[in-house]
């Protein structure tokens, strides 16, 4: 453990040096190197374009069929995904061309992911209040926070050094970083980038004072302030003065920046330096901005989030029009949200999948917000992931990897009362004469998937024993990828094969769930749509949701009185050509208008055969998607 962590490295470290360091278990292997940051770059996967125009999108798919495609306009880009994985992936591309990055990583050992779902009232719900509850991490988001926090501040200060080295090497030579931590963990994050970034590079401490902050009480001084460390990458950095209001008016002598450096102003005709009546001063590096309070316009109910007016100050400051802003840990999207405001471009991204759904629906609060795309890493991440982490959850001694994946998915059959199979890839068991595929521990199951399980389905029908006796497959995971749902059950229907996605619950992970046979699969949730065509013009109504009752308390059940009540968002893609869901339209619940209209429509250009899809998003940010066929005249 880091029982002493700050200590004077000695000449029996292979790896002496003549300066004091921050030691912590696992920053150096048995061989005394220095552990570095996983280093795989991944594809992206494009799952959702929204605002974008109906020509733009023409020409994009135009492009990617032709022989030699030409780069596309710049979009700014929503990443669902770990930044273990996420950030390497962006070097490639980005390497020395991100003009400013903000990040507001865990603080403390608190639920990193947790938050508060809230079930919207309906008419005939007698509660004056919204019922709330707490969502509970899923298991990538517990996965994550175990290799957050699993080992104590040490495994802490490994994952931060790891972010940083990769932020150092994707900022531009005239960018900067801040980084927004507090008295929990804020002086030993400084003494990491002092030590990538170089102690000399640290422009500023910025203390963020909200002084509207509630009293807690107790046996000590209420706390009113969070820490942001401000590093530059090269001693030459951007820099727009930021002006606040004074406590105090008077004339000031005025200045004007040469070369770098501030010189008076002088008046020609008097030859004396300008003086000027001011209520303003430049602003220093204690920053009194109020946190955001319950009443606020700007407040989206995410328990982390951050004022716009902080993100404004820094980014006016570090960047101007046009440069590109990052945030790998998004939140409620403040980052995103106030950079699209001021005409800057940027890429954000979140494992959480509630953080995801809140920034979307952030963004498209913005009136004209400029066209983004939703993108994440899909099977690749998978496949790396349980090559990299999966022989490291169970015991690791128990044969070989192979052997450890097999009793894993032995494990679930068992739970799910079915038989094992072998000699297959992607399927696994048999029960009531329906194949199983069982998805891996930490990797959602993606549409991907469909066209191999379908593959071997086809290979197992009329093979022996193991046959299945129905055209019959049920999918177990533990999470789906956005795209999942309807659009892959109609991948199957195409091949003929009747499919069911069934979520694997978490209290398979509880001995004692297991041991009293208290576990349950439950489906996806399952959309019902009506199309009415009238010449051009199609009329889409939702007309049922279902969703699994596992991850919401039997009391919060019991105030749903209506199924639209589950759901939080929904959009259409009024003519999908096989590609990613492209926003077309949308409704969503704020928490100034809680309404949501069930029914849209839509008037078609040219007469012919259409599919329109649809998304639903729920309460607990999950998605699922249906296509509809149109036929208008």
């Amino acid at each position: 453990m880091l029982s002493n962590p700050l200590m004077e490295k000695t000449t029996t470290h292979p790896l002496a040096l003549k300066k004091t360091e921050l030691i912590w278990e696992g920053k150096y292997d048995a061989e005394g190197r220095r552990v570095a940051p996983l280093r795989v770059a991944l594809p992206f996967q494009t799952v959702e374009t929204v605002n974008e125009s109906v020509q733009e999108r023409q020409k994009n798919l135009l492009f990617a069929s032709s022989a030699s495609p030409r780069e596309t306009e710049w979009r700014n880009r929503l990443i669902w995904g770990d930044k273990k994985y996420v950030l390497p992936s962006l070097l490639a591309e980005y390497a020395g061309k991100v003009n400013l990055i903000y990040i507001d990583p865990p603080f403390d050992t608190g639920s990193d992911f947790s938050f508060t779902a809230t079930v919207p009232d309906h008419p005939s719900t007698t509660a004056d209040d919204p019922v709330a509850f707490t969502k509970q991490p899923s298991i990538i988001e517990q996965k994550a926070y175990r290799d957050t926090w699993g080992r104590g501040l040490d495994s802490y200060l490994q994952w931060f050094y790891e972010t940083v080295v990769l932020l150092h090497e994707l900022l531009h030579e005239t960018g900067t970083i801040y980084v927004h931590l507090d008295w929990h963990i804020g002086h030993y994050a400084k003494s990491i980038l002092d030590q990538v970034f170089g102690g000399e590079l640290l422009l500023n401490e910025v203390i963020w004072y909200y002084a509207n902050k509630l009293p807690t009480g107790g046996n000590i001084f209420d706390r009113h302030h969070d820490l942001i460390y401000w590093y530059a990458k090269t001693k030459v950095h951007t820099f727009n003065e930021i002006r606040v209001e004074s406590e105090y008016k008077g004339t000031q002598l005025q200045t004007k920046k040469v070369g770098g450096k501030r010189v008076p102003i002088i008046d020609p005709k008097t030859g004396k330096q300008v003086r000027v009546m001011s209520s303003d001063k430049p602003c220093g590096d204690m920053w009194r901005i109020n946190m955001i309070h319950a009443q606020s316009e700007e407040r989206v109910n995410y328990p982390t989030q951050k004022p716009e007016a902080l993100l404004d100050r820094i980014i006016r400051a570090s960047t101007n029009e046009d440069d590109l802003i990052l945030d790998c840990f998004c939140g409620s999207g403040t980052t995103a949200s106030v950079a699209e405001k001021l005409g800057r471009r940027w890429i954000t991204s979140d494992l959480g999948r509630f953080a995801i759904h809140t920034t979307r629906k952030r963004l498209l609060s913005i009136q004209s917000v400029r066209p983004f795309v939703v993108q994440n890493l899909g099977k690749y991440e998978r496949q790396l992931w349980q090559t990299e982490e999966f022989t490291s959850v169970g015991n690791p001694r128990s044969g070989t990897e192979a052997n450890q994946q097999r009793a894993y998915v032995d494990f679930i059959l068992k739970l799910y009362q079915a038989n094992p199979i072998h000699g297959y890839t992607w399927l696994h068991g048999l029960k009531g004469g329906r194949l199983i595929h069982v998805g891996a521990v930490d990797a959602p199951v993606s549409a991907g998937d469909i066209p191999s399980i379908a593959a071997e389905f086809r290979k197992a029908v009329g093979s022996g024993k193991d046959a299945p006796t129905t055209n019959g497959v049920d999918v177990l995971g533990w999470d789906f990828a956005f795209e999942m749902n309807e659009v892959a059950r109609q991948q199957a229907a195409a091949a003929n094969i009747k499919m069911r996605f069934l979520r694997i619950p978490r209290d398979v992970m509880d001995k004692r769930a297991v041991e009293q046979g208290d576990i349950h699969f439950f489906e996806l949730a399952a959309l019902s749509v009506n199309a009415k065509a009238q010449k051009r013009k199609v009329v889409l109504s939702l007309t049922d949701f279902v969703i699994p009752p596992d991850d919401v308390p039997e009391e919060v059940r019991r105030e749903i009185k209506h199924w639209s009540q589950w759901i939080d968002y929904w959009a259409v893609d009024w003519n999908n050509k096989g590609d990613a869901f492209h926003n077309e339209w949308q409704t969503y619940r704020t928490r100034k208008d809680a309404e949501l209209s069930l029914e849209t429509e839509h008037i078609f250009a040219e007469a012919g055969e259409y599919t329109a899809v649809i998304k639903v998003i729920d309460i607990l940010g999950n998605d699922t998607t249906k296509s509809v066929k149109l036929k208008v005249k």
